[in-house]
């Protein structure tokens, strides 16, 4: 299986490819995501890449910080602080903000392939590893990738690179089940099936009191927020399922 910085760099591929030689009226069309268009969500995907470069390289890091850090008027949350730099930015054209894209997953290709992996930088809210950096960035643009192609009517079969996407919704449980006052009863597993077929088996060190089954893409949609957990097939056993399908996320 690629590790996930080449993963990474698959999935900014594959966004390339759908967004390459799109007419301007496709920018303007609306997304799944509240109030933004193809053209805000690509935007996004820019800035935050290159906070991500800046995170790894040092370079501008006070600056990638304090966008999270920082309180843009009216913004509170981390979602609001992203949704104010979109909305700082957002009178960009069409063909800018494509190429400022582009060159921001060129770079982040290239600072990741040269990192080294276990190295912990600056994110959002504390220091993860650069793997672990890797791994939200998977996540991101998936979700967002998934998101344009739905905006363009286009079909965008899952892969296997959701590997990376379901252990990150799978090991960020204790920080899903914190961020909501909530307790864990106990180590979880997720026994899932993978787009090819085949059995991913994400097991915790201790005896799972929980386990979750089911089909990795809804496990990767439900965490992206993307399908109601109701409106999934993923079940499971032990004290916890209805809670951890309401709580996970990527935290991309």
């Amino acid at each position: 299986m690629p590790g996930v910085v080449e993963d990474l760099a698959a999935e900014q591929a594959e966004l390339a490819n759908l967004l390459c030689d799109r007419p301007r009226s496709d920018w303007s069309r609306g997304t799944r995501c509240e109030g933004w268009a193809v053209l805000d969500v690509v935007l996004h995907l820019a800035q935050t890449n290159e906070f991500a470069v800046a995170s790894v390289t040092g370079e501008r890091l006070s600056d990638a910080t304090s966008t999270f850090s920082g309180s843009p008027p009216g913004a509170v949350t981390v979602d609001e602080r992203v949704a104010a730099l979109v909305a700082a930015e957002r009178d960009a054209p069409p063909d800018q903000v494509h190429q400022r894209w582009v060159a921001s997953a060129r770079a982040l290709d290239g600072v990741l392939a040269d990192a080294d992996l276990h190295r912990r930088v600056p994110w959002v809210v504390g220091l993860l590893s650069v793997q672990t950096l890797a791994a939200t960035r998977l996540a991101e643009t998936w979700i967002h990738a998934g998101d344009v192609a739905d905006a363009l009517g286009v079909e965008s079969p899952p892969t296997d690179r959701l590997f990376y996407v379901a252990r990150l919704a799978w090991r960020t449980l204790p920080y899903a089940f914190e961020r909501a006052g909530r307790r864990l009863s106990g180590p979880v597993a997720m026994h899932l099936r993978s787009p090819a077929g085949e059995p991913w088996l994400l097991q915790p060190d201790a005896e799972a009191l929980t386990t979750i089954r089911g089909e990795a893409l809804d496990l990767c949609l439900v965490a992206a927020r993307r399908l109601d957990p109701a409106a999934s097939q993923l079940d499971g056993d032990g004290p916890d399922v209805a809670a951890v399908l309401d709580l996970v996320r990527t935290y991309a």
